[in-house]
């Protein structure tokens, strides 16, 4: 397996593990909590992780880990679990799915990367196979929830571009990053959840294991994988990972709630995997063209040049022991 490889296989558990939130959450946590619910996700993997690196941002980095915090975890999961309770969940899924066309033009604007046909219609083909995974018929739509879940695909596709923009600091590794946003999104969502839901419920053993798997597993562990594969992937072969994550509890929902899968969601999930895919394939570069005419047929420095250019006789006039190929001169790929 190649290292590209490697590092999309890690990444991409990320999503599949987002994938069983919702089953964790409708079988093992008190039910209309959202904001508690992303509070609990959110700040105690943040302090582990602190506790763990024991770096704390400097500079310029303390609003920085704040924007990001508050990007990919502050307000991304209430508007999250917003649209998930406004909306039925296949909807709420494929609003969620135009992720990777956002983050298309976030990195024209922010990254000067061009967007190309290829990235626009693997966007495109992700959110269709999701809808035909996770639509039902007659689905009904709320304009709150629906506005709820684009701003929620917008927040996480920002945080996406500006971690890829701002990288991190140095001698600051992922792990510390990612304990940095985890607790700003936490002191983030506090306050809200203070203020909307009131004080805690009270929990039993099932709520506190639902709590620890979405705090550790499902988000510690997650993101820290993911805010890695940012670093050393396009934001654009990131975010279209995210169709795994809808794939995944279709998958679970059959195996463990027993919901049907029929041909159609089959199909989606064909096409959603299949667009996946094809978001992580490096296009092949176009070889250098070389100039017409009488000077492409040989290297000037291997014409003679008049009389000077002859070699002189006797031993320096062997032929040079052969080189290695593909050592000076050659460039190495990008990865």
């Amino acid at each position: 397996m190649s290292r590209k490889a490697a590092v999309v296989a890690l990444t991409a558990l990320a999503p599949i593990s987002w994938g069983s939130t919702y089953f964790v959450t409708t079988e093992f946590l008190p039910p209309d909590r959202p904001l508690f619910t992303g509070l609990m996700r959110a700040l105690p993997a943040g302090l582990l992780l602190l506790a763990l690196t024991r770096k704390l941002p400097t500079g310029a980095w303390w609003w920085k880990a704040g924007v990001l915090g508050a990007l990919n975890i502050g307000a991304f999961f209430p508007l999250l679990f917003l649209a998930a309770y406004r909306l039925p969940g296949g909807v709420a899924a494929v609003v969620g799915s135009v992720g990777p066309l956002f983050v298309v033009g976030l990195a024209a604007l922010l990254l000067g990367d061009r967007p190309t046909p290829r990235a626009l219609l693997t966007a495109v083909a992700a959110a269709f196979g999701v809808s035909l995974v996770v639509l039902k018929a007659g689905a009904a739509l709320d304009l709150v929830g629906v506005v709820a879940g684009l701003l929620s695909a917008l927040s996480m596709s920002a945080g996406v571009v500006l971690t890829k923009r701002w990288g991190r600091p140095e001698g600051v590794g992922a792990l510390a990053l990612t304990g940095w946003q985890l607790s700003a999104g936490g002191l983030f969502i506090l306050p809200l959840a203070l203020l909307v839901e009131g004080a805690p419920p009270a929990l039993t053993g099932t709520h506190l294991a639902g709590y620890a798997y979405l705090a550790f597993g499902n988000t510690a562990i997650s993101y820290f994988l993911w805010f890695r594969g940012i670093e050393r992937l396009s934001a654009s072969a990131v975010t279209l990972l995210g169709p795994l994550s809808p794939i995944t509890a279709a998958v679970i929902g059959w195996a463990a709630l027993g919901q049907a899968l029929g041909p159609v969601q089959l199909l989606g999930m064909v096409i959603a995997f299949g667009a996946t895919l094809a978001g992580q394939l490096t296009p092949a570069k176009k070889p250098a063209e070389r100039p017409a005419g009488p000077a492409a047929e040989e290297p000037a420095a291997a014409r003679p040049a008049g009389p000077a250019a002859e070699p002189p006789a006797g031993p320096a006039a062997e032929p040079p022991a052969e080189q290695p190929a593909g050592l000076p001169g050659a460039v190495p790929a990008r990865r």
